[in-house]
């Protein structure tokens, strides 16, 4: 359901690029909960948003589905602000100069050369296996599955790089429930072994080996999921969003939030940054520190970690950042089209970010910060 977040910022934004929004949303069984605060001449359906997200997700169940499910609304229009309309590709550098920050934040953006998609192995294997159980559900490979689902791949290293996969953890929801001990449990770890594990490790250089332990659904079979069994504030795992907990991230969510906020935007510099320097081959990881003040459009502080792996310091890759990437909040989201991009992207830009996390992505086009169009300067 954190598509639904960023399903109304991207129609803000396609009626109005210069809408400001920012958007939660709660669910439990049978409800959906819409808080939003918002500045837009844009007139926006939330409720009948709400419902098509459900319905595109794939929830049928009795006691939760896009037709009967209860939506409540909390819904705040702020006072219109004089400088909203500020358009970044009319300005001048003094003008985006003065476009300052709302919000005081520290943001990271990581890379490394673990994956074609320089991300580190396990969340990127992770994202891999749930991607592959949303196809088997919607292509009817395992019509049984239901639109909810936990994956994790633990990897073990050697000197820093990935040596084997000690697990793989998988989680389905079913339309119907499933014994521990039943004929239907063993029929499911078939097919997820067969239809999601197996298709997805072919192509991958680490495979799975005889020691490696694999769990589906084992302890307690998952069942019916989705809201129907749990309740709370959707997109907030951070960590699945961005890196998987292999580098740090930022404290604020991604989802929800519209270009201006420097929360959500400095966080996709911050990887443009990272990965730039990944791609240029200056270092195996790379970790970006972006922390930004109320006030200012620049951050006060660009940190870089390279973990040792660096071919010059530290120090000499921030001070090449700093003066070949542009981290004011106004250059980033010039440098990015991301007041335009939900208009310009069929179907919407953000909410394709809501599911398999916001970087790293090589199945929905190439995002601007995942492109790698610094390297030659870098070098």
């Amino acid at each position: 359901m954190r598509s639904n977040h960023d399903a109304i910022v991207d129609r803000f934004l396609q009626r109005d690029p210069f809408a400001r929004v920012i958007t939660e949303c709660a669910v439990s069984t049978a409800i959906v909960f819409i808080s939003a605060r918002f500045e837009s001449e844009a007139i926006v359906d939330f409720t009948k948003i709400a419902r098509q997200v459900i319905k595109q997700v794939g929830y049928t169940q009795l006691d939760f589905n896009a037709k009967t499910c209860s939506i409540m609304t909390s819904l705040k229009e702020l006072p219109k602000s004089e400088n909203r309309c500020w358009d970044e590709k009319k300005l001048s550098e003094a003008e985006i100069e003065e476009i300052s920050v709302k919000d005081q934040v520290t943001v990271f953006g990581f890379a490394c050369n673990q994956t074609k998609a320089l991300m580190p192995l396990p969340i990127w294997l992770a994202h891999q296996l749930a991607k592959r159980l949303t196809a088997v559900r919607q292509e009817k490979i395992l019509p049984y599955l239901a639109p909810d689902g936990k994956t994790q791949v633990a990897i073990e290293y050697k000197n820093c790089k990935p040596h084997r996969i000690y697990s793989i953890t998988l989680i389905a929801s079913q339309s119907k429930l499933v014994g521990a001990n039943g004929a239907n449990l063993k029929r499911l770890q078939e097919d997820l072994r067969d239809s999601v594990i197996d298709v997805v490790f072919a192509d991958e250089e680490l495979k799975p080996d005889a020691n490696t332990r694999i769990f589906i659904d084992s302890d307690d079979p998952f069942a019916i999921g989705g809201p129907s069994v749990h309740s709370g504030l959707t997109g907030r795992k951070n960590a699945i969003d961005t890196y998987g907990e292999y580098s740090r991230h930022s404290g604020a969510a991604l989802s929800g939030k519209d270009p201006t906020r420097i929360d959500r935007v400095g966080a996709y510099a911050a990887r443009y940054a990272a990965k730039n320097v990944i791609a240029a081959d200056l270092a195996d990881e790379c970790e970006v520190q972006l922390t930004y003040s109320v006030g200012l459009s620049r951050p006060v502080s660009i940190q870089v970690e390279t973990f040792g792996t660096g071919k010059i310091s530290d120090e000499e890759i921030a001070i090449i950042l700093e003066k070949n990437f542009d981290f004011r909040l106004a250059g980033i989201v010039r440098e990015f089209n991301l007041r335009f991009l939900p208009a310009i992207v069929k179907g919407g830009f953000y909410k394709k970010l809501a599911a398999y996390g916001h970087v790293g992505r090589l199945d929905i086009g190439v995002l601007p910060w995942e492109e790698t169009d610094k390297v030659a300067i870098l070098r």
